[in-house]
């Protein structure tokens, strides 16, 4: 397959023709514009960024002024999210996302996936969270397990000038696995692609869509090739019939999804560059990476029961990059143009973000070095800021070794003055402090399933006080704090609730005698920590090759 957009658009259409006769309200012979816009992981970034980027005030901006364009043109618009408004800014997390559904509404979004990260508060801050949303949010395949019901509406249907459009919200059944177990004791994740099959079939007998669109919170994973991940899009829309969804508007895996050749993506996509989506089994897949970086736009025309892509791209919202100037100095510049915020978004933002920044601002200690906690790095090596939430966690349960999930550290921490804003950033989750008294022998079958994580998975495990030997199967050379491990002494492991839990398929250890719930808050321990110890040293908390995978 070729993805010149233009070969493309010319030689693919979705064919409709099943539904051409029963749907009635469209004219034949009529050509119809329909665009489709789309955003996804938005993860609280309500406001721009210290650089000016992204943000739902300039997000408004750019919606509105397409809105205007397509509706002088006599077309239509649906604007989708691939879900995730939770967690990773803490002027969000401290207000349930309020900003975010609230700046959502006023954009107009028409429906949105529920993603895994919904789930990082109870349900009923859910169920808050879709009263501040003028529209739905949808999920088929999330059920009630004492009714066996579905907790949210499957779909939602528009009309768009006698066009019946179906938005079906899938979320990755993943999130049992990756999400806060305790959320999760009266809820059931069933296998997306069956739900859909299902909803779709439902659909097709009782509504008749003309077009049939998924908002997925599934990620997309080239060539369907999901590692340790649930299925993703590539997976489902292969695993469906061909006709059975037109288009999946996804998100979870946080790309920019723009094929450089049949069923690999670009490495490094370059905003403001042409981008050709993925197509699988006749079904268009997008995402537009995450945060508000980008509006996906997808331009379609409807005519005679046939949809055709015309056009698509990833629009930048107010993204930059750093040039360098002649006399040695550095400045940002738009990849693109400048998108001005809107009045009346920033009036309504303006206040959640001051009442944020009021409990954020500061100051708890300070760093001589950068803490690492990018997601390229912590879910494939050890760094030195797990160390330091890892040895925070240590001295709070006054335990011998600590362990922890990768991926439950979500920023890095510059070099200087370390504000409570900044520990909120790498651990926005809220997890309670726990620990676990086991023999040694028990540690060892512990360490053989956490060790042998998948690597570029936020099950991959962090460690500190451990030194080891894995080999895919099991460890070996385990010591404690620089000591060989005895079958019978006990251990004190310190870790958080998520984990013991059994998240991210790690060994449930909630059940053992020896556990106990500190019910500290693992950002707060880390913040007394910082207090306590500061000034930090980068380099002490430097791994020094303790894990070794062979």
């Amino acid at each position: 397959m070729r993805f010149s957009l233009k070969t493309t658009v010319c030689t693919l259409a979705v064919s409709l023709a099943l539904f051409s006769g029963t749907a009635g309200a469209w004219e034949k012979d009529k050509t119809y514009d329909l665009t489709i816009l789309h955003t996804n992981d938005h993860h609280g970034h309500f406001w721009q960024n210290d650089y000016g980027e992204y943000g739902l005030g300039a997000q408004k901006t750019l919606v509105d002024s397409i809105r205007q364009e397509v509706a002088a043109k006599g077309g239509s618009l649906l604007l989708l999210s691939g879900g995730d408004i939770n967690t990773g800014v803490p002027e969000s997390d401290l207000q349930d996302a309020e900003p975010d559904f609230r700046g959502m509404t006023m954009i107009g979004y028409d429906a949105m996936a529920i993603g895994n990260h919904e789930f990082d508060n109870p349900l009923s801050v859910l169920r808050q969270q879709e009263k501040w949303a003028s529209f739905p949010l949808l999920s088929a395949n999330i059920y009630q397990k004492s009714t066996q019901q579905r907790l949210f509406k499957p779909y939602a249907l528009f009309d768009k000038q006698g066009i019946k459009i179906a938005v079906i919200g899938l979320t990755t059944d993943d999130t049992a696995k990756i999400g806060n177990p305790e959320y999760f004791t009266n809820i059931e994740f069933r296998v997306p692609a069956q739900e859909a099959k299902q909803v779709v079939e439902q659909l097709r007998q009782n509504e008749k869509p003309d077009v049939i669109i998924a908002a997925t919170h599934m990620g997309h994973y080239d060539d369907g090739k999901h590692g340790s991940n649930a299925p993703g899009d590539v997976e489902m829309a292969r695993s469906l019939p061909a006709g059975y969804l037109d288009m999946i508007v996804g998100g979870h895996s946080q790309d920019p999804v723009c094929m450089a050749s049949e069923n690999h993506k670009q490495v490094d996509y370059i905003p403001g560059t042409p981008c050709a989506p993925d197509r699988q089994n006749g079904t268009w897949i997008v995402q537009a990476h995450e945060w508000g970086k980008y509006v996906g736009r997808a331009d379609f025309q409807f005519r005679n029961g046939e949809l055709k892509l015309v056009h698509y791209q990833l629009i930048p919202v107010n993204l930059k990059k750093k040039v360098e100037k002649a006399d040695g100095t550095s400045e940002r510049v738009y990849y693109t143009q400048a998108i001005a915020e809107d009045p009346a978004m920033m009036k309504l933002l303006t206040l959640f973000q001051d009442k944020g920044q009021a409990q954020l601002a500061v100051k708890i200690g300070s760093v001589n070095g950068k803490l690492e906690g990018d997601r390229s790095k912590v879910r494939f090596v050890q760094t030195n800021l797990a160390r330091v939430l890892l040895a925070a966690q240590m001295e709070r349960a006054n335990a011998d070794f600590a362990v922890m999930n990768g991926g439950g550290v979500r920023d890095s921490i510059e070099a200087g003055d370390i504000t409570y804003k900044s520990v909120l950033k790498v651990q926005p989750f809220g997890n309670s402090l726990v620990y676990v008294d086991m023999k040694g022998r028990e540690v060892e079958q512990y360490l053989a399933v956490v060790a042998n994580m998948q690597v570029d998975s936020g099950a991959y495990a962090q460690f500190t006080n451990v030194s080891l030997v894995a080999d895919g199967k099991g460890v070996r050379d385990v010591k404690i704090k620089g000591e060989p491990l005895q079958a019978d002494k006990t251990y004190r492991l310190a870790t958080l609730s998520f984990n013991a839990q059994g998240g991210d398929g790690y060994p449930k250890i909630s059940t053992l005698p020896g556990y106990v719930n500190t019910g500290f808050i693992d950002a707060e321990v880390l913040k007394q920590y910082i207090e306590k110890h500061s000034p930090l040293d980068a380099a002490a908390f430097e791994p020094k090759g303790e894990i070794v995978y062979n």
